[in-house]
């Protein structure tokens, strides 16, 4: 749904996004997911006739960025293990990854410190 309106390059209606997704999803699940997303302010609505056309609130991979971090913090809240889960986590990471992580826990401590 969201590859759609980001190729796009436009505002799009639910209809727009459904069809555009042909008979993957019901149109009420489309619907719902993009008045959701509006709700959250993941994406913006403006009224095109009787409906809302969608577009995305800032740069496309910043949301797609935010959204993959916000399913992230679903998964461990849904468990009790959280350190395992991390765990899990971590070492699926490729090398690249993990010194990135590294990286950036560092900055949020010296950001924490002052």
């Amino acid at each position: 749904m969201l590859a759609a309106l980001a190729a796009a390059g436009r505002p799009m209606t639910a209809g727009e996004v459904h069809a555009d997704l042909g008979s993957e999803l019901a149109y009420t699940t489309v619907m719902t997911t993009l008045t959701r997303l509006h709700g959250k302010g993941v994406l913006a609505r403006e009224q095109v006739g009787r409906a809302y056309a969608y577009r995305f609130v800032g740069d496309p991979e910043q949301v797609e960025a935010s959204l993959a971090a916000h399913r992230m913090r679903r998964v461990l809240d849904a468990g009790t293990d959280r350190a395992g889960v991390l765990a899990h986590f971590v070492a699926d990471l490729n090398p690249e990854d993990e010194q990135l992580l590294t990286e950036l826990l560092r900055a949020t401590d010296a950001e924490v410190d002052g």
